[in-house]
């Protein structure tokens, strides 16, 4: 396996690009599917659990966002780093 700077980076930016895929694929998923569970009370003809739910996952999308912003940079600052220490890169 490939242990240059180039590769640990790709590899961590796959990897963290697809456990953030997930995260977003099940926001989306429990809560649509989750939501018929918590029937009461309606907004506009809409369970109003509907409507708690879609807020609620917009708010983990833009929490997901956010964080992917963050951690890249880090990332980015490390790989950065490590060229400028004189690593090899292919």
């Amino acid at each position: 396996m490939d242990d240059t700077p180039r590769a640990r980076h790709w590899r961590q930016t796959r990897r963290l690009t697809a456990l953030l895929l997930l995260a977003w694929l099940l926001t989306g998923f429990c809560a649509v599917f989750f939501a018929r569970e918590l029937s009461g009370l309606t907004l506009f003809g809409w369970p109003l659990s509907f409507y708690l739910a879609a807020q609620g996952a917009s708010l983990v999308y833009l929490a997901i966002i956010a964080f992917y912003a963050w951690r890249m940079r880090r990332l980015d600052r490390q790989y950065a780093a490590q060229v400028q220490a004189g690593e090899p890169v292919r």
